[in-house]
């Protein structure tokens, strides 16, 4: 049996590529395409996380234009217990700063 010249094989393939929506690609490069065919998956992921709800300081920001005071209990016990804690010498460290009042940035930081 004889076989074809490979350019009768590249237009037999180049025509059913051209049928089936496929992409020519002869060099089998790695081009992505099965990647890029498949469905978005934005809009899926974005259904399964629950929408952004009320938070207080979206309340605060609502009446505080109109001269109302809100408390944060939770952020208000917070604070005092940082204040608590400071007074008996256990609040954070202090940061480092170096000669001209500036603090110092560790080795691995980037520079902004």
């Amino acid at each position: 049996m004889a076989s074809l010249p490979r350019s009768r094989i590249l237009d037999l393939a180049k025509a059913q590529c051209r049928l089936f929506s496929y992409t020519f690609n002869p060099e089998r490069l790695r081009l992505g395409n099965k990647v890029l065919r498949q469905r978005l998956r934005g809009p899926a992921l974005a259904a399964y996380y629950p929408r952004r709800t009320l938070t207080f300081r979206d309340l605060q920001d609502v009446y505080s234009p109109l001269g109302l005071e809100t408390i944060n209990g939770p952020q208000f016990e917070r604070l005092e217990a940082i204040e608590r804690a400071k007074s008996r010498g256990k609040g954070p460290p202090t940061k480092k700063r170096t000669a001209s009042g500036r603090i110092a940035r560790s080795s691995n930081q980037t520079p902004r």
